[in-house]
């Protein structure tokens, strides 16, 4: 099975994508993992991404194509695909370089959740400065504000959590990837499902999304 993950910041796409590759017995493929990987292992991908990185430039769509798909052809057994595309020059890439390997997408799986939720599961984040542990001050506040349960440190938000950057990542995707959702139902490959609810809710409504493809080679 070869999968794409869309949804908007806050979504759960990754904790999702992580229950379905456990579930079917897929490889979780993160788009920045791909990328940092190759430049550790100093592939050829890799030192050529470096050279737009370094220069401060965004890497070229067609050239990000190419490192994705290396990604995937080392994940014979299938894939969820996590951060990419992002943008319909992407999808349109990925789709000529994966019909010359003859394993086109089998679905493309779409969080669906409402924005005001999605900046409460983002901007209400927070995390303990003395032990990690994470909080959401929105959706299960601590019984003290602002103070750990377990070791009563001090809560901390990371910058890119605050309201105002949230809403504009959230303004971000609807410019860029919302368009990909007509893009694939166009190809008949699209599954919207709720992104309301427990992780285990999301997680029983994506397999019942993907039923008529499981199984698939």
């Amino acid at each position: 099975m070869r999968l794409v993950l869309l949804g908007p910041p806050g979504a759960g796409k990754g904790t999702q994508a992580k229950r379905l590759s456990a579930t079917y017995h897929l490889q979780h493929i993160a788009t920045g993992d791909i990328f940092r990987w190759n430049v550790q292992a100093g592939t050829e991908l890799g030192r050529l991404a470096k050279t737009y990185m370094d220069a401060g430039e965004l890497v070229p769509d067609d050239f990000t194509v190419r490192i994705v798909v290396d990604a995937l052809e080392r994940a014979p057994g299938g894939y969820v695909l996590d951060g990419f595309p992002r943008t319909i020059g992407q999808a349109e890439a990925l789709e000529r370089e994966l019909a010359t390997t003859g394993h086109p997408l089998s679905a493309v799986l779409a969080i669906v959740v409402d924005e005001d939720l999605a900046v409460k599961r983002i901007a209400g984040r927070r995390t303990c400065g003395s032990c990690q542990r994470p909080y959401n001050v929105e959706l299960e506040p601590t019984r003290e504000p602002g103070v750990c349960d377990v070791c009563g440190g001090p809560l901390e938000q990371r910058p890119d959590d605050a309201e105002d950057v949230v809403r504009r990542r959230l303004e971000v995707y609807r410019e860029s990837t919302a368009p990909l959702l007509k893009f694939y139902s166009e190809r008949g490959l699209l599954r919207e499902i709720d992104g309301a609810g427990s992780e285990e809710e999301v997680t029983q409504r994506a397999l019942g999304a993907l039923r008529d493809v499981q199984g698939e080679n």
